[in-house]
């Protein structure tokens, strides 16, 4: 019996998988996975895993897994530390007479959620008496999701009495960013220029993000049993285990064994307990356990055991995050490609999914924003190829599926999204819109881009912004097969009402994609119908914000696999330097 078991913020998890989540049971994340696979010693099938509650041992069980299947959880956050490092050429506080003295500094953070446009107080720094040039040491503990565009004010004032009231003390400056944009930084740094006095030059501050040291070992064990107790009349057990965590900090293991039954109604063999520190010993006399029924035990004064459970191997690897590639300068380029085939309807007309109307954004730029808006920060030179498809294009009018939006087929890049949106809104006055509707050549062509990169230095993500049913589905498959090896992801947000059976079976989520009896590698698609996020209200931003959530949250884990796939470990983060001194800026 093997088991991969994730250790990651120092909780031993049931491995067995399973059950209720109950009070105490660590969240999903899905950087985490429980494997377990036949091993060579093991004398029955150790597919099964489950949650049998103490005292019914008969309450079903999910669906064994296959052998050597994995449980790849849910996301949740990264738990994050965020610091204003420091602060240098603060202004200067008048007092009578007319002379400038040293502030007393205090860092104030402000929050808005997803959607929100309001502002709220998250907490405030020590007080730093007496400087123009403070270094904090206060670090406020955020939940930080790579899907959500989190924005984060700081804001400084002078403090010079003991009241709370902000506005009973003088404002030194502010400024403004996104927690991607802080961890997107070159080894979590950022620095930012002081605004908001008129006419005053309010400084800088230096902000720091880093995920919380959290451990993120996984440890593979392999177990064999000998002489478990027969609970079926004809033939052997077909045992399983769970592993149960005793202990809040995780020191004692229980191990519980089961006969696994189709019915459902598995049947209690025994238990045993355990702990870290044992397993980490490896094979030998003290990781063999006697497996007890401490019924049987009180009935049957002779009694020895039900069996035993022997530990053959033990291993640990580190499981680095998503954040630990970041933070290694892991740089995520992003391209867009738009669908400009006739089937949107025509770009003058207020019924066109491309209309550009003065009061409200159409579908295709609020996609494009709300994805692009989140992916820039991850980017160091905001640079994004935009490509378009399905359009008769200038001079001759041929048939295009892969043309640039700024009309430099050489370098399609735009400077940052409001570049892409530019050229998007200078090809609907350019191009005919046509058909039909091909995937493939945008897809090959940021594979082309991806390929030539496969150090783990950079990751590309394609979004493709589409309101019709694929033409080339047999080309894109190939296509995407193709790209699962390379260190790239496919975003398709779906806009209008069309039908997109076909897009789901791109998604890959229940059956991976194949082609030419070729499956791929991994599931490096991800597809979302627009028109499920608006239908929710909200507005605009509410919108916006439920459609980033969706459509990039499978982003980390893909990289991660990619990663993983091709044995790339996170490059060293860049040691923290603290701010340099301030200098006065020249006269």
């Amino acid at each position: 019996m093997g088991i991969q078991w994730d250790r990651s913020e120092s909780d031993w998890l049931d491995a067995a998988g399973g059950g209720e989540q109950g009070a105490g049971t660590p969240q999903l994340h899905p950087r985490h996975t429980v494997c377990a696979q036949r091993g060579a010693a093991a004398p029955a099938d150790t597919r099964h895993r489950g949650r049998a509650p103490r005292s019914h041992p008969a309450h079903t069980l999910p669906a064994p897994l296959p052998t050597g299947s994995s449980w790849t959880r849910t996301p949740s956050p990264s738990r994050t530390h965020v610091s204003a490092g420091g602060c240098r050429g603060l202004l200067g506080v008048p007092v009578p007479p007319p002379t400038l003295c040293s502030p007393s500094p205090v860092c104030v953070l402000y929050i808005q959620r997803p959607g929100s446009r309001q502002w709220l107080e998250f907490g405030r720094t020590e007080v730093i008496d007496n400087s123009l040039n403070p270094d904090f040491l206060h670090k406020f503990v955020l939940d930080y999701f790579f899907e959500e565009k989190q924005n984060l004010r700081f804001d400084l004032y002078d403090v010079d009495s003991k009241s709370p009231d902000l506005s009973k003390h003088d404002f030194l400056g502010q400024t403004f960013c996104t927690l991607g944009e802080i961890v997107g930084s070159a080894g979590g740094r950022l620095e930012k220029p002081l605004t908001g006095v008129p006419r005053k030059s309010c400084g800088t501050i230096i902000v720091l993000a880093e995920e919380l040291g959290n451990c993120r070992d996984v440890a593979t064990l392999q177990f064999c049993a000998n002489k478990l107790d027969k609970k079926d009349f004809f033939g052997k057990s077909d045992p399983f285990l769970v592993f149960y965590r005793s202990n809040e900090d995780g020191t004692t293991i229980k191990v519980e064994v089961y006969d696994w039954d189709r019915s459902g109604s598995h049947d209690f063999i025994g238990e045993f307990t355990t702990s870290y520190r044992e397993l980490a010993q490896g094979q030998g006399g003290l990781n063999v356990y006697q497996v007890v029924n401490p019924k049987k035990k009180l009935k049957k004064k002779k009694y020895l055991n039900s069996g035993t459970v022997t530990l053959l191997s033990f291993s640990v690897e580190s499981d680095p995050s998503f954040l630990d590639y970041i933070r290694g300068g892991t740089q995520l380029n992003f391209t867009v490609a738009i669908d400009f085939t006739a089937s949107n309807g025509n770009p003058s007309q207020p019924t066109s999914l491309h209309y550009l109307s003065p009061y409200q954004l159409n579908a295709y730029t609020m996609a494009l924003k709300a994805v692009g808006e989140i992916i820039q920060d991850y980017d160091s030179d905001k640079m994004f190829p935009a490509l378009g498809f399905g359009a008769k294009i200038p001079p001759d009018g041929r048939v295009s599926h892969e043309f640039p939006l700024n009309g430099d087929a050489e370098n399609p890049a735009c400077s940052g999204i409001e570049g892409v949106l530019e050229a998007y809104h200078r090809s609907l006055r350019s191009v005919q819109l046509y058909g039909p509707t091909n995937f493939a050549p945008v897809v090959n062509h940021v594979a082309r881009a991806a390929a030539a990169v496969l150090d783990g230095s950079q990751y590309f993500v394609l979004l493709i912004i589409t309101d019709g049913v694929i033409s080339d589905m047999a080309q894109t498959k190939e296509a995407i097969v193709n790209a699962a090896a390379l260190p790239m992801s496919i975003i398709i947000v779906g806009v209008g009402q069309a039908e997109f059976d076909a897009m789901v079976e791109l998604d890959g989520d229940d059956i991976r994609v194949s082609s030419r009896g070729r499956v791929a590698e991994r599931d490096i698609v991800q597809f979302v119908p627009f028109r499920e996020h608006v239908a929710a209200g909200g507005g605009a931003v509410r919108s916006m914000a439920r459609l980033a959530r969706a459509v990039l949250a499978e982003v980390p884990p893909q990289l991660l696999s990619y990663m993983k796939a091709k044995g790339i470990s996170p490059r060293p983060a860049p040691p923290p330097h603290p701010p340099a001194p301030w200098t006065p800026p020249a006269p």
